[in-house]
């Protein structure tokens, strides 16, 4: 395996992860030398399903990136940051890591609604296939911390306010499969 040269300077690209989850999201990446690059992912979930439960947010997510080979091409190291809002209730939230210094946010949801605001930041390795001119393939993963205040309601649609608090997510931050045009 060669490292070849990349002409690409820009990417759009979407996870299909992330959208199979029902969470659309758009991602654009921006190579500034032939190994480092900016990404920039947005996602948004508006979604109620059946018998009241949701896992809606938004999130927006920068990212630096070094290649090991040239920018959109080979294995990458990267470091994130990441913000956004969440109303979830009745879910199983499929965050595989712990919450800690506050509430388990993950069985509280399964019985009642919580809102808020996260914030955090992680460390993202990853690796990029090209399959033609202008399409690769993307798989990464990212571990991280996250800082969560949140409210926790007593019901799904009143609000009876059971309590205001904190918590804190350590675990993954990202997980993507990712398909990416390159002009």
């Amino acid at each position: 395996m060669t490292c070849g040269e990349t002409k690409a300077q820009v990417a759009v690209k979407t996870n299909l992860l992330y959208d199979a989850l029902t969470t659309p999201n758009l991602g654009v990446e921006v190579a500034f030398n032939t190994r480092n690059s900016v990404n920039l992912v947005y996602g948004l979930n508006p979604w109620t399903f059946s018998d009241d439960r949701k896992a809606k947010h938004w999130v927006v997510m920068p990212e630096y990136r070094r290649w090991l080979c040239t920018a959109f091409n080979g294995h990458f190291f990267g470091v994130h940051a990441m913000g956004g809002e969440f109303n979830a209730a009745k879910m199983n939230l499929p965050l595989p890591g712990a919450f800690f210094a506050g509430s388990n946010l993950r069985s509280d949801v399964k019985d009642h609604r919580v809102q808020g605001a996260f914030a955090g930041a992680g460390v993202t390795y990853g690796y990029q296939w090209n399959i033609s001119r202008h399409f690769n393939i993307e798989a990464e993963v990212g571990v991280g911390y996250n800082h969560v205040w949140y409210e926790k309601y007593s019901c799904m649609d009143c609000s009876s306010l059971v309590k205001k608090g904190q918590s804190n997510y350590l675990g993954v931050t990202k997980l993507g499969l990712s398909f990416l045009y390159i002009f």
